[in-house]
This record gives C-alpha cells, sequence and structure tokens, in this order.
C-alpha cells in the first residue's frame, strides 16, 4: 500500500525535526538558548494538542450517543460492553505479563553501568496510590460540563452512555435530537480533517525540541535500555496481532497497514489522544460500524492502554535491578495484580505510567528514587508506548465489531486515505459480513 500524504508529511517532518534540533544544539552557545528555542517551537506542537482536545469531548460525546441509541436496547449495549472489557482485561493480563516476562530475560538494571540516584532523593513525581473510590468517584462525573472541559473521556464517556440509553428507551421521540448529534459527528470529522493538516508541523516542532534539549548523546548512553524496551514493545504487538488474527484472520494484516498513520502520529507526539479522530475515522474505512468503534475506542482509552500496561511491569523490575533488589516471584505476580487494578486509574492523570509506577515502588521497598533513572528518556518510551495503545484500541474495536457481526468488508486496499470522510454515506447501521 502506497503511503499517503499525511503520513509522508509527517516522517519527512520528523526527519526534519531531528536535524532541525541537532543542528541547533551544536551551534547553541549555552542553555539558556537551547532552552528557549525548545520552548517557542513547542508552541506549534501545544497548538496541535490543544486542537485535538477541543475535538475530542464533542466527538465521543456525538458519535457514542448516537451509536448507542441506534443500538435499540440496553441489553445490547450491555453486551457489546461485557465483550468489550473481557477482551481488555485480557489484554492488560498479557500486556503485564510479557513485560514481566522480558524485563526477567533481558535483566536491563543488571549492570546498568550508570551512577544511581541516591535512595532519598525525590524523583518530583507524587506517589500517591489509585484507590478504588479514586477510580470509581472520578470516572463519574459530578458535571458534564466540567467533564466536557477537562477533557475527562471516561467521565464523558459514563455520561453519553446514560444519555444514549435513554434516548434508544423513549424512542422516536429522541429521534430529532439523534439526527442533529449525527449531524454533529459528521461536523466533527470534517473538522478533524482540517485539524489534520497541522500534524506535520506539529511532529516537527516536537521532534526538534526533544533533540535540541535532551540531545542525540543519550540514545547512546540508554541505547541499551531502549532497544530492550522497543523489542519488548514489538513483542506486544505480535501479540496483539496474534489475536486480533483469531478473530479478523487476515484482515487484522489490512488494519494494521491502515491505522499506520495514526499510530505514526501518536508516536512522533507521545500522545495517544492526538491520533484519537484519525483512529476512528479509519476504523470505519476499516468496515467498523460507527456504532461499535465509538463506543469501544474511547473506552479503550481509558481501560485498555496496553503499551503504558507493558511498561509499568517492565519499569518496576528494571529500577529494582539496578539497585540490586530481587524479588521472588510471588513478590512479582503480586506486583503484576496490583498493576493491574491500579493501572485501570490511568486515565486523565498527568504523566500516568510514572505515577502509577511510583505508587507499586512503595509497596515493595524499591527507591522510588529510581524513578530519576528514566525522567531523562521517559519522552522516547512514551512515544513506543503510545503507538502501542492505539494499535491495541484499533484491534479491540475492530474483534468487537466482528463478534456482532457489525464488521464490513470496508474500503479498498490501497484506496487513497485522503478522501473526504463526508463524501460517504453512513447510517451508522452495522455494517453486515
Amino acid at each position: 500500500m502506497k503511503l499517503n500524504r499525511l503520513t509522508t508529511f509527517i516522517l519527512a517532518a520528523m526527519v526534519l525535526g531531528i536535524l532541525t534540533g541537532y543542528v541547533w544544539r551544536e551551534m547553541a552557545t549555552d542553555e539558556a538558548a537551547i532552552k528557549s528555542f525548545a520552548d517557542n517551537i513547542s508552541i506549534l506542537t501545544d497548538v496541535f494538542l490543544r486542537l485535538i482536545k477541543m475535538i475530542i469531548a464533542p466527538l465521543v460525546f456525538s458519535t457514542l450517543v448516537v451509536g448507542i441509541a441506534k443500538m435499540g436496547d440496553t441489553k445490547t449495549v450491555g453486551r457489546i460492553g461485557a465483550k468489550t472489557m473481557a477482551w481488555f482485561m485480557t489484554a492488560s493480563f498479557f500486556s503485564l505479563s510479557l513485560g514481566l516476562v522480558m524485563v526477567n530475560l533481558l535483566k536491563p538494571g543488571v549492570g546498568l553501568g550508570l551512577p544511581l540516584p541516591d535512595v532519598h532523593a525525590s524523583s518530583g513525581i507524587e506517589a500517591g496510590a489509585i484507590t478504588l473510590k479514586d477510580f470509581v468517584t472520578h470516572a463519574i462525573p459530578k458535571s458534564v460540563v466540567e467533564a466536557m472541559g477537562k477533557n475527562e473521556i471516561l467521565q464523558i464517556v459514563v455520561f453519553s452512555v446514560f444519555f444514549g440509553c435513554a434516548g434508544a428507551a423513549i424512542g422516536d421521540r429522541a429521534k430529532p435530537v439523534v439526527d442533529m448529534l449525527d449531524s454533529v459527528a459528521h461536523i466533527m470529522l470534517k473538522v478533524t480533517g482540517y485539524v489534520m493538516n497541522f500534524a506535520p508541523l506539529a511532529v516537527f516542532a516536537a521532534i526538534a525540541a526533544m533533540v535540541a534539549k535532551e540531545g542525540l548523546g543519550i540514545l547512546a548512553t540508554y541505547g541499551t535500555f531502549m532497544a530492550e524496551f522497543y523489542l519488548s514493545i514489538t513483542g506486544l504487538w505480535l501479540v496483539l496481532i496474534l489475536a486480533g488474527g483469531l478473530f479478523l484472520g487476515r484482515r487484522v494484516l489490512t488494519l494494521m497497514k491502515m491505522v499506520r498513520e495514526p499510530a505514526l502520529l501518536a508516536f512522533s507526539t507521545a500522545s495517544s489522544e492526538a491520533a484519537y479522530p484519525k483512529t476512528l475515522e479509519l476504523l470505519e474505512r476499516f468496515g467498523c460500524s460507527r456504532k461499535v468503534a465509538s463506543f469501544v475506542l474511547p473506552m479503550g482509552y481509558s481501560f485498555n492502554l496496553d503499551g503504558s500496561m507493558m511498561y509499568c511491569t517492565f519499569a518496576s523490575i528494571f529500577i529494582a535491578q539496578a539497585y540490586g533488589i530481587h524479588l521472588t516471584l510471588a513478590q512479582e505476580i503480586t506486583m503484576m495484580l496490583i498493576l493491574m487494578v491500579t493501572s485501570k486509574g490511568m486515565a486523565g492523570v498527568p504523566r500516568a505510567s510514572l505515577v502509577v509506577i511510583a505508587a507499586t515502588l512503595s509497596q515493595f521497598n524499591i527507591p522510588e528514587a529510581g524513578l530519576l533513572l528514566l525522567l531523562g528518556i521517559d519522552h522516547f518510551l512514551d512515544m513506543g508506548r503510545s503507538a502501542t495503545n492505539v494499535i491495541g484500541n484499533a484491534i479491540a474495536a475492530s474483534v468487537v465489531a466482528k463478534s456482532e457481526g457489525a464488521l464490513g468488508a470496508g474500503e479498498l486496499e490501497g484506496e487513497d486515505d485522503d478522501t473526504d470522510p463526508d463524501a460517504r454515506t453512513d447510517d451508522l447501521a452495522p455494517a453486515r459480513t
């Protein structure tokens, strides 16, 4: 499949960003000049990410409400919800397990060759554990306006489910509102098309700022650790693709080709949120019914962060290895089970993976200061985590759609992805295979 224009521009922007950041760092006379350059050029990335955040709340609300209202009854919503959560929990278990297996096989923390931070040093990461009460109260919005204003996806999903179910329950009387929200959804997809034109500039700025601040030397210092982490991420990709292939067959490869653009966008900006609108659009092009995709995808952003979960076990054991702390198999399994629960509260928490790791370290008497080993390269690691989250959620939505008989043939493989989404007709009815 030929790369479309946007993907080509993003790849070119990444290369140009690396060169620009490197040249500026070499030419800069002091750290203040480097910081000023990084701060100023990052404005482009900040603007793009703010535009994405501007889209997400109305897009999630409108597509999810329309999808649920057209499902017709709460039994269908419950059935799809149960399938979705079953897939998410299974994927979470394998993601955490794979991270645990790979870090024990590769042992990246053994013989690290770097000075270890003092055990009493502060990492600057709040290590407060995410309790069940915190998670439940965070999930239920006290104001839908506040939830949308803060882009709390899980809270928006909760309200949208109630709103959509109520619309389905009252039938024809809700039709004008559902039709209006259907129009809003199509308008927001058009707005998405406009915003995505800025993606290459945002990618260029993000990469240039990162290289200018950190330099390419950090890749050499932590090269082995990063290579082993990305090897593990690649293994997780293979597990997810094979699991998807059990349900989708060879079409899972077509799906991977189609979501390469949002995955690349998430990778280059280190933000899976930036890829949400494009992922939703491409899932529809793949053949997923919008009512299923718009239900599963926002749920996935709260419960199915596969890359982030694998990183939690990988990084936690890495820090233990670096300090020479031996954990028994029982302790490691206990850690995995704890992360299985606490990782579900990551949505909406700034630097979520590091917060969850900090909370986990304290429960096993592992120095929290070990996080300082990761802070300098966390952005590079977050790139891989973000891309993995996009791929995991795309597979999840497709599998659930397939199980509901709502996965159609999709558009022809190789067709230009720049097609105007409004040119397609979509009544939100499930596409039968």
